[in-house]
């Protein structure tokens, strides 16, 4: 399929069997189905290839959305792509990109023959017609089909009037330079040739058509790139009699190891450190905390112990799990996000090209005209060479060449400006979406904030410790010590006036034991100590005794290099421990209650706080969130001056999002919290059915559904590929800026682009008459064919001044 019209014919055959309801997408190349009563799949291929295609039934599924074990599913491909497509569509592709170097080889010297003097030599024009006519017949064949095939179905698109032009021109060409060689006594006095105005033409075409083919075919990868985030293998456990795990002699488990399609519900699968969620499941044993951003885009990790649900795809950061697959195949969270994304996309409306709806009227209207001259002439006149020297003048003057240029030219120019200012555009049919957008919804996190965790504020009880003389260590403090072991009660003693309760310390010490830690929250409050500097660099912080208790926190025993025993021989250190109060509570540390309001008070304005103890009192507490990227205030502003009204939506709580709202300036009446990953595109719905035009902006792959949904859909580029490939447009340099200036941007690409399809016709259709009256040659046809591709083109240079 190449243009609207396609779509609507086989969206027409589809729709006239019984029962069907079918909307066809032109990017993905293909039709979703939705089945009233029976109908083969020989009945819906019937269908499609009387409208001139070929097709494949890819899957069929209930309406509970189980398979229901008829058609085929492309292992290789995206949900819904059938065996072979990709094959086929990479074949077009290369016989395109084939057509367009051979034509452009050609095109080249013909186009220096024919309008450069100085090289003109005697029979030249025979050598341009010999390099032409290749360029006309094989490069523009692909152009000729299509027409044809249209023409075969009572219709006509973009492609008839490019073939309807390339041939007009051609065919003229041929005329004259025969009959110029039959005139011996006056060689070269016939009317000029256009030779090269069907070769360029072809070439030009042939380069927009590949660079339109490679970019449909990306938008196919989206729904690949999903299913690429799930594991490829699991390390299956094997199970007794009684459907425990068998464990080895050595304590270990007995496992095999087999691709996740092997997997089925019920069975138990390891889970280890760094490793992939194989499949939707239930932790059996084990604690971790995952990364869930690759599925949800929030930033803070999951603790998860027996008992709680995981989702395949996410990525254990710390510990070996052993999980219960619950869910396998197609009924997995990932899978349900990927048959999102791809009815999203079927059911969104397709765009009908200006130029295709234009030319659905003016390719018969041409034709039409050029008849009635032919006819007229020779009714009036009888000469033959008058007669078609006219209707040849009204083809050409209706040459489509400035229309086949106002598109694409005003699309090279505005997406190289675009990729200049981190905007790339996918194409025209999402320019026209930008003209109508008044509502923006914006992802939180990655995309109004930086999508990870800064510490934010530290807060201490600034209360004094005074230095104590502690008794002996024990033999056993003495044993902890040098086997790197927290003693079995914490020492007391504080040798010098650094070991004061205030906001460094609480930092500082809490950033020593952190720094061994591989979570994420423990990272952020180790580059947060880094940042602070250490005021003692002769003496650093040293950790010992280090344990990491999933879901709770972390402690560990902190000295001074080199600092030696406190008065009375006790080791100069102190058992810091850093974590939830509730752990603290539970590891006998005294919290006082001024801790536990700061931490409530942070925790309600949806911050991630922990709090930090020493000797047996919590001393303060550590404020972690995602903040607000620098530039996000101001890109919210520009697209509140662009007309749009900006709303917040996010997995994250209440207080967390409107914390990130009114930084940025949205008010808290537009912000939508606690959406979860399914729900955000049913956001974007209720949005549309409120009658708003929305674009999406995000970057996660809980965003893909909800940007495929949108009439806009504008991806991060510093996000998955997933939300990229499922967007509309991308913004490169992942600033929310760049939002603003692709709305601007694509705004002016679609005036442009109007204005270069009302002059392409203002010019030809204001000479038809001239034409059709014997007023105007050929070539003098050609001069206003060349004259309105110039100012097209000429118009279209102006978006490289775009902001």
């Amino acid at each position: 399929m190449t243009c609207a019209s396609c779509v609507a014919r086989v969206e027409r055959k589809l729709n006239r069997l019984d029962g069907v309801a079918a909307t066809v997408n032109l990017p993905l190349e293909s039709a979703h189905v939705v089945l009233s009563s029976q109908v083969t799949d020989q009945d819906l291929v019937g269908a499609v290839e009387s409208a001139g295609y070929e097709a494949h039934v890819t899957r069929r599924r209930t309406a509970n959305g189980t398979p229901d074990g008829s058609g085929t599913s492309g292992a290789d491909g995206a949900p819904g792509e059938a065996p072979g497509a990709t094959a086929g569509a990479e074949y077009r592709g290369d016989d395109l990109l084939r057509r367009l170097r051979v034509s452009a080889v050609l095109t080249v010297p013909v186009l220096l023959l024919s309008m450069v003097p100085a090289l003109s030599f005697p029979g030249g024009e025979w050598v341009v017609a010999a390099l032409a006519l290749p360029v006309v017949a094989w490069g523009a064949w692909p152009f000729h089909a299509a027409a044809v095939r249209a023409a075969r179905h009572g219709t006509s698109t973009m492609d008839t009037l490019v073939s309807i032009g390339v041939l007009a021109a051609t065919l003229w060409s041929l005329w004259v330079l025969v009959a110029d060689a039959l005139r011996p006594a006056d060689p070269g006095a016939g009317p000029g040739l256009y030779f090269e105005v069907g070769a360029v033409v072809t070439t030009f075409l042939l380069a927009g058509r590949y660079a339109e083919h490679r970019s449909r075919r990306r938008a196919g990868d989206a729904l690949r790139a999903l299913l690429n985030l799930g594991a490829k293998n699991a390390e299956r456990i094997m199970l007794g009699p009684d459907g425990n795990p068998l464990r080895l002699p050595d304590g270990g488990w007995r496992t095999t190891a087999v691709p996740v399609t092997a997997l089925q519900a019920g069975d138990v699968f390891a889970v280890r450190p760094g490793g992939t969620v194989a499949t939707d499941g239930t932790v059996v044993e084990g604690t971790s905390a995952l990364d869930t951003s690759l599925v949800t885009g929030e930033p803070v990790p999951v603790d998860v112990a027996p008992g709680d649900d995981v989702v395949g795809g996410t990525v254990s950061t710390s510990g070996h799990l052993l999980v219960r697959a619950t869910r396998v195949g197609e009924d997995t969270m990932l899978a349900r996000i990927g048959r999102l994304v791809a009815q999203a996309q079927t059911g969104k409306a397709p765009v009908a090209r200006l130029a295709d709806r234009i030319s659905a009227v003016f390719v018969p209207v041409v034709l039409v005209l050029a008849v009635l001259t032919l006819a007229g002439w020779l009714a009036v006149t009888g000469e033959v060479e008058a007669a078609f020297t006219a209707a040849v003048a009204v083809l050409i003057i209706a040459c489509p060449c400035a229309l086949g240029l106002a598109t694409p030219t005003a699309i090279l120019v505005g997406t190289g400006r675009g990729a200049q200012l981190g905007v790339l555009i996918r194409g025209p049919e999402i320019l026209e979406s930008t003209r109508r957008v008044d509502t923006v919804v914006l992802d939180k996190t990655g995309t109004v904030t930086e999508g990870r965790m800064r510490v934010v504020d530290v807060w201490s009880t600034g209360t004094r410790q005074p230095s104590t003389e502690a008794d002996p260590p024990t033999a056993e403090a003495a044993e902890a010590a040098e086997a790197d072991l927290p003693p079995a009660e914490p020492a007391e003693a504080e040798a010098d006036a650094n070991h004061l309760s205030d906001a460094p310390d609480v930092l500082r010490y809490a950033a020593a034991v952190e720094s061994l830690s591989e979570h994420p929250i423990a990272s952020a409050i180790a580059a947060a100590g880094r940042a602070a500097g250490e005021p003692d660099t002769e003496t650093p912080l040293e950790v010992t005794g280090f344990i990491a208790h999933p879901g709770g926190g972390v402690e560990g025993l902190v000295r001074r290099a080199h600092s030696g025993l406190a008065l009375g021989g006790a080791l100069n250190t102190r058992r810091v421990l850093v974590g939830r109060l509730t752990w603290l509570a539970e590891q006998g540390i005294t919290v006082p209650e001024e801790v536990r309001t700061a931490v409530g008070q942070q925790e309600r304005a949806g911050a991630t706080a922990v709090a930090v103890a020493w000797n047996g009192i919590a001393r303060g507490m550590i404020a972690l969130r995602d903040p607000a990227k620098s530039t996000s205030a101001l890109a919210v502003a520009e697209l509140q001056e662009l007309g749009l009204r900006p709303y917040l939506v996010t997995g994250d709580s209440e207080g967390a999002a409107r914390v990130a709202a009114q930084a940025v300036g949205i008010p808290d009446v537009d912000v939508i919290a606690r959406v979860l990953p399914a729900d955000k595109a049913a956001v974007v719905a209720r949005l549309q059915a409120e009658g708003h035009t929305v674009a999406m902006v995000g970057d996660g792959v809980n965003d893909a559904a909800a940007l495929a949904t949108a009439d806009l859909g504008l991806a991060m580029g510093t996000g998955t590929d997933v939300a990229i490939e499922a967007s509309d447009i991308t913004l490169v340099r992942g600033d929310l800026r760049a939002a603003a200036s692709a709305v601007r941007l694509s705004r002016k690409t679609l005036r442009v682009i109007k204005q270069n399809l009302f002059w392409a016709f203002a010019y030809n259709v204001a000479a038809i008459p001239l034409a059709a009256a014997g007023l105007l040659s050929p070539m003098i046809a050609g001069g206003a064919m060349a004259a309105s591709s110039l100012l097209v083109v000429t118009n279209s240079l102006r978006l490289r001044r775009a902001e």
